[in-house]
């Protein structure tokens, strides 16, 4: 996998770039699951898509495609999640 070869991180959902996010700060399979409150099942099958939309094979590669994109594209969702509930007037916290 090159940088030619990597797709653009507009092409992830939101949730794939928030696992992703997760992947890159090396929290495990559990950790992230536990952290967005989902199943490692689905933790799993959002990995799964992120390879087939990135054409990475593994997890080191995945790790370098999420290095390789700006870091304010990808930690940038939780920061527009939380201005969002914040301008709504929900808690943070």
């Amino acid at each position: 996998m090159t940088n030619s070869d990597l797709m653009s991180p507009a092409t992830l959902s939101l949730r794939e770039r928030e696992v992703l996010t997760h992947l890159a700060t090396g929290q495990t399979h559990a950790a992230i699951a536990r952290c967005m409150r989902l199943s490692p099942h689905t933790v799993d099958t959002y990995l799964r898509r992120i390879r087939a939309k990135t054409g990475a094979t593994n997890r080191v590669q995945l790790l370098l495609y999420a290095l390789s994109i700006s870091s304010a594209q990808t930690v940038g969702t939780t920061e527009d999640r939380r201005a969002t509930r914040q301008v709504s007037g929900a808690v943070t916290r």
